[in-house]
């Protein structure tokens, strides 16, 4: 694995250097352009990673030039434990990234903040088409079988 990172909280004067990132994560699920989020999500998301009460959280892996892929955590109630399970909302890193470790060690990093929270798993999803993706999720975790419905209101 490439060392040449290092794997951080997100703080204030990250906001110009995260968006990007962002957008990149936002345009990689069809939310650019006409379909582009709301600024007001992406403000209020931001102020969410900096408020120490809210339990979402942002890590960020940092590179010499700058910041090479994002992470996002929430933590939850559940209805089948009691301790809160941990939610990999978002992962993303940025192209030059891909391949040098920077995704698995920003699973890892989330894992160690979920275990020192003492939540007892941390879970995430993928798009299907998202088989490059798919290659490192299947070597760090297991696939739970559970297939995802929404209905948007």
């Amino acid at each position: 694995m490439d060392t040449s990172f290092r794997i951080r909280p997100v703080s204030e004067p990250d906001f110009a250097a995260w968006k990007p990132l962002w957008d990149g994560y936002n345009a990689f699920y069809g939310r650019s352009g006409p379909t582009a989020l709301p600024a007001e999500i992406t403000a209020t998301t931001w102020s969410r990673f900096l408020d120490p009460a809210e339990p979402v959280h942002a890590l960020v892996a940092e590179g010499a030039h700058g910041l090479l892929g994002l992470a996002h955590l929430l933590y939850h109630r559940s209805t089948t434990q009691i301790r809160m399970s941990c939610y990999l909302q978002d992962l993303f890193t940025v192209e030059a990234a891909r391949g040098r470790g920077v995704a698995r060690a920003l699973i890892e990093a989330v894992c160690e903040r979920a275990a020192a929270a003492d939540s007892p798993r941390v879970y995430w999803q993928t798009h299907e088409t998202n088989t490059t993706a798919m290659k490192l999720y299947d070597k760090v975790a297991e696939k739970s079988g559970f297939v995802v419905y929404r209905k948007l209101l």
